[in-house]
């Protein structure tokens, strides 16, 4: 099922021109991601109290047309708990029918040490009954 998150630009979003700053396109997909794990249950602060956390590994995104001051936009998140490692995100951020960013996301499972570990048996249930194959 596709996640949406609604998402206004503000002024604190854009360059002087009033056109969304590039890397803000991040932080409105991060966000996405951040509820995602919220609406599953996954309580992060437990899992780092844990030794776990979620690192993003690699992204890859595409820059279509530009949002600007005021605009109200929605982040489309599609993801797929890949292996018991990695977690791939789909995400789009479009205004009304027009796509504005598109992005490919790999979020893998590490020890806080720093080591790729295995997500919890409990955790990829959650992560798998909600995913759907991402291309």
């Amino acid at each position: 099922m596709t996640h949406r998150l609604p998402v206004k630009v503000y002024y604190e979003d854009t360059d002087m021109g009033g056109v969304v700053y590039y890397a803000n396109y991040l932080k409105f997909i991060e966000r996405a991601r951040s509820e995602i794990v919220e609406d599953l249950g996954v309580d992060q602060n437990a899992m780092k109290a844990a030794g776990i956390v979620f690192v993003v590994t690699r992204v890859e995104a595409d820059y279509l047309a530009a949002a600007k001051l005021g605009d109200r936009l929605d982040v489309l998140t599609d993801h797929d708990a890949a292996s018991p490692v990695r977690w791939v995100f789909a995400q789009r951020v479009m205004r009304g029918d027009t796509l504005l960013f598109q992005a490919q996301v790999t979020a893998v499972c590490m020890s806080t040490g720093g080591k790729p570990t295995r997500l919890p048996a409990e955790i990829r249930a959650k992560l798998g009954a909600s995913s759907r194959k991402v291309q």
